[in-house]
């Protein structure tokens, strides 16, 4: 008997193992290609020398370390951060299609912070990326506070996604209404952050958000044996010691302040926060905290690389929403997880 666990033990950390080198490699690959592929294709020799500061072409240089790398590193991080929140949101509610942008707390984070810029350039104020922050915490918050109180209301999850949806759309709708109209002509550029981009993305902004989604991820994985306890249940986690309450209260504070960061930075990305978690999982074969965390990181990571290079590169030079491609790619593992969630409750 034990010999037999012993080997089931092994095999599963060969996969384990065999799951994380799949998944950097990936992340590693897509940072790369979205390095070198654009409307100037850079050779890969290139890269190594431009890092070390030792390339020829100045112009290069530039593109690399000006436009793309950074752009790179902020798809990387802020794609980990919401595949991460999405997998808080889904140990919250106890579903699998709960997510910031299926719960409406993306595009409540938006309005805000469209609001915070409208106002910021109509008299002519500088904002800082803490402001940004800050201002789409207030507004994932206050949508995250409604959708707790439907759930209260409501028994069935499936209703509280339809409202939180909802919630999305009507929140979408007066961002939308508010950009259109207002006067600035700096507010342009607020379209294309509506619909989601990655675009324009300094080493400041990637410092902040490295700082912001290191410093949440790293506490969220501090949190790995009370999430394994809560996805017992909650009795479960009551009788180990956990004092529920104040555990969902981190579950919804760290999972905002992520969808947050990412909304500031990028606008609303879709379904990276649903489809990710759900194919980590199935990848690794486990739901274990411990290792679901750093997987969902770097299956983010790697999924908005991914999105990100064709949204830029597949119609060059005209370049599609960064929400566009994860929707094509996420929306049909969302499709999949109801239709499985159905099969197995008819069993």
């Amino acid at each position: 008997m034990s010999n037999t666990t012993g080997g089931r033990n092994a095999r599963n950390k060969g996969r384990y193992w065999a799951a994380f080198l799949i998944l950097a490699l990936l992340v590693l690959i897509f940072l790369v290609l979205s390095i070198c592929i654009g409307t100037v294709n850079i050779p890969l020799a290139e890269i190594p020398k431009i890092l070390g500061k030792n390339g020829n072409d100045d112009t290069y240089t530039d593109i690399v370390m000006g436009i793309r790398f950074p752009r790179a590193a902020a798809a990387g991080i802020l794609g980990g951060g919401l595949a991460l929140s999405g997998y808080l949101l889904q140990t919250f509610f106890h579903n699998p299609i709960a997510g910031p942008f299926t719960l409406g707390i993306s595009s409540g984070a938006k309005l805000v912070v469209a609001l915070v810029m409208v106002a910021a350039l109509g008299n002519a104020f500088a904002l800082s990326s803490w402001v940004l922050i800050i201002a789409a915490f207030a507004g994932a918050m206050l949508c995250m506070g409604f959708v707790i109180l439907m759930s209260r209301v409501m028994d069935q999850m499936s209703m509280l996604i339809v409202s939180g949806v909802m919630i999305g759309y009507i929140c979408s709708a007066v961002t939308d209404f508010v950009v259109t109209f207002a006067d600035d002509a700096d507010i342009v550029n607020l379209h294309n952050w509506s619909k989601g981009s990655f675009s324009g993305m300094t080493w400041d902004n990637v410092l902040i958000m490295a700082i912001v989604v290191g410093i949440t991820a790293i506490c969220v994985f501090l949190m790995s044996k009370p999430i394994s306890a809560y996805q017992m249940g909650e009795a479960y986690a009551k009788n180990m010691g956990l004092n529920v309450q104040v555990f969902r209260v981190l579950l919804v504070l760290l999972s905002s302040v992520l969808s947050a960061c990412v909304t500031a930075f990028a606008g609303p990305v879709s379904f990276v926060g649903i489809a990710v978690p759900h194919l980590v999982k199935n990848l690794f074969g486990t739901a274990k905290p411990i290792l679901m965390i750093p997987a969902c990181f770097l299956g983010g990571a790697a999924f908005c690389l991914f999105c990100d290079l064709l949204a830029r590169t597949m119609f060059a030079p005209t370049e599609l929403s960064i929400s566009t491609v994860t929707a094509v790619f996420g929306a049909p593992v969302v499709i999949y997880i109801m239709i499985h969630r159905k099969k197995e409750r008819a069993e």
